[in-house]
């Protein structure tokens, strides 16, 4: 498996998409029964093959991922051949820019000296969704891009 297992309530709602994922393999439903009951090391095959088939879907079409922390935000755009990064640093300790009124002071408080922003250019790897997957695996979440977008006013990036 190259990803992660897609979690029971990821497969719950992608449920219509499994059973057309085991039609293609010629599947019925009453095979993925007995092959349940008496081979679950194929079932759980089954599963991981269809786990990342849905991961690489997923990962192909993210054009944002989003990572707030108490006192950083990092923001990444995905281009097809490398990544932007906009980061937010807070160096003013009493700030936790992961909570509502922490946010809100960052966006007041842009100028202050306590405010770092960075920007960075990175290739992909030979393997661009397992890139994305390490961010996500972090922490990372897919986003719009609204808060990328938002903040590339106040940065430089290049690439």
């Amino acid at each position: 498996m190259q990803y992660a297992r897609l979690t029971k309530e990821q497969l719950e709602e992608l449920h219509q998409e499994f059973i057309n994922f085991l039609a293609t393999q010629s599947i019925t439903a009453q095979e993925w029964k007995e092959i349940k009951t008496n081979k679950p090391q194929v079932a759980e095959e089954e599963l991981d093959i269809f786990s990342d088939i849905v991961w690489e879907r997923v990962l192909t079409n993210a054009l944002y991922l989003e990572h707030v922390s108490p006192n950083q935000i990092h923001l990444f755009e995905l281009k097809k051949h490398k990544m932007h990064l906009i980061a937010i640093k807070v160096e003013k300790e009493d700030v936790d820019i992961s909570t509502k009124e922490g946010y809100a002071w960052l966006q007041e408080n842009l100028g202050d000296e306590q405010v770092v922003f960075f920007s960075a250019t990175k290739d992909y790897s030979d393997k661009p969704n397992l890139d994305k997957f390490k961010l996500i695996q972090q922490g990372a979440t897919i986003t719009k891009g609204a808060l990328y977008n938002w903040f590339s006013r106040f940065v430089d990036v290049k690439g």
